[in-house]
């Protein structure tokens, strides 16, 4: 989605300058050709030649920089552009946009660009909430600038608030979904499950299994970015995907019955959780002292939401197996009348709860069968969409 993108990102005046390092690293990695423009500000939070030597490429600080490939730099950059990402963006920044004011490199790439401009304000969190702040971001998202929420937690002031920059996964994740606005499941609804549920004992302890919610995540962040409108249930604490709903759960009752309610309308449902199996028969009010060398519970079944859950949207099932993979897969496809299921050998290094790459194979309910090397869970995510998007086309 990255692969051969170009990201003009631009970097302002405040202390999370730094983690902008971060942001080129991963935006690089990921195949884009990042072009860094800085204000003067910015550069003494960190250096030109932090960046340039993370993305390759010279970077811009100033109107007259004369040693640049570019010719005029604020009009080729803007040209160049497929999305525009300002991160961190000052309130100053922001007030010059929503101003249109232009008198630094930065502010006239955004004036002279047609590319989608994303913005990722970082500041104090009194001067974030400031009504002429609020007001210009207003003035900005009523353009059609992405505005990426800052993020609460310790500012540089030593106070706890909102302001700081947002996580930097939360911001790559809003340019790929700027970047694959028009796609494959445009106007599509789908709800993702993701997470291990967790079924308590007492107050204090549960049964739960490995699961990190990782795969699901992945599916959710990748659908959104392929246009769909996606609903997230999970039992993870994962920091939540842009532009996705989220519905925190925690035991498989809850998961059901958030599920049932959420996928009324659904074209799809991915049931990416690791539901447990058993539940405690009884659930003790005061946490359980250990009064001997044993403790015996009684478990019972719990709900088969896959199974239970009926509508005319696809269903989309994963199988997590140590032993007879395709045959245990097959078996739970038929028995939950599933559209497909994706089956993951859990004894496979890198492969499985934790990891972030999956070794999976999908099989469809007309017996097909797609064996998929080691690959991201991303990677993965996009493999399965892409046969949810299939089935889409024949219906």
């Amino acid at each position: 989605m990255l692969e051969g993108k170009t990201v003009v990102l631009g970097i302002t005046g405040s202390i999370a300058a730094y983690k902008a390092a971060g942001l080129a690293s991963k935006l690089t990695q990921a195949g884009a050709g990042v072009e860094v423009v800085m204000t003067e500000a910015a550069t003494r939070f960190i250096t030109p030649l932090t960046l340039r030597s993370i993305t390759g490429r010279p970077v811009v600080t100033g109107m007259w920089q004369p040693a640049s490939e570019f010719n005029i730099e604020h009009v080729s950059l803007a040209e160049a552009a497929d999305v525009v990402a300002i991160a961190p963006a000052t309130a100053n920044v922001i007030a010059k946009l929503a101003s249109g004011i232009a008198d630094d490199i930065l502010t006239c790439t955004v004036l002279a660009t047609r590319a989608p401009v994303i913005v990722a304000p970082a500041m104090n969190d009194n001067m974030y909430r400031n009504p002429v702040t609020q007001e210009n971001l207003a003035r900005l998202r009523a353009r059609g600038f992405v505005i990426i929420e800052p993020g609460y937690g310790r500012l540089a002031s030593g106070k706890t608030g909102i302001g700081r920059l947002a996580e930097l996964g939360k911001i790559i994740g809003a340019i790929r979904q700027v970047l694959q606005r028009k796609s494959d499941l445009a106007g599509k609804r789908m709800v993702v499950t993701a997470g291990g549920t967790r079924e308590p004992i007492d107050p204090v302890r549960f049964i739960g299994n490995r699961s990190s919610g990782k795969m699901g995540y992945a599916l959710a962040e990748v659908a959104r970015e392929r246009g769909a409108k996606v609903t997230l249930v999970t039992t993870s604490s994962l920091p939540p995907p842009a532009e996705v709903e989220v519905v925190t759960v925690e035991t498989a009752l809850q998961m059901k019955r958030a599920v049932t309610r959420v996928a009324k309308n659904t074209d799809a449902l991915i049931m990416a959780a690791a539901v447990a199996d058993y539940r405690p028969e009884k659930v003790a009010r005061a946490k359980i002292k250990k009064k001997s060398a044993k403790l015996t519970l009684g478990l019972v079944a719990t709900l088969d939401i896959l199974a239970e859950i009926k509508g005319g949207f696809i269903k989309v099932g994963f199988a997590a197996e140590s032993e007879d993979v395709i045959a245990n897969a097959r078996k739970k496809l038929e028995t939950k009348g599933l559209d497909l299921i994706v089956a993951n050998d859990i004894t496979i290094k890198d492969s499985g709860f934790g990891a972030d790459s999956n070794k999976v194979t999908i099989i469809d309910k007309n017996g097909k069968v797609e064996d998929l090397p080691l690959m991201s869970k991303r990677e993965v995510a996009d493999r399965v969409l892409d046969r949810v998007v299939g089935i889409l086309v024949k219906r």
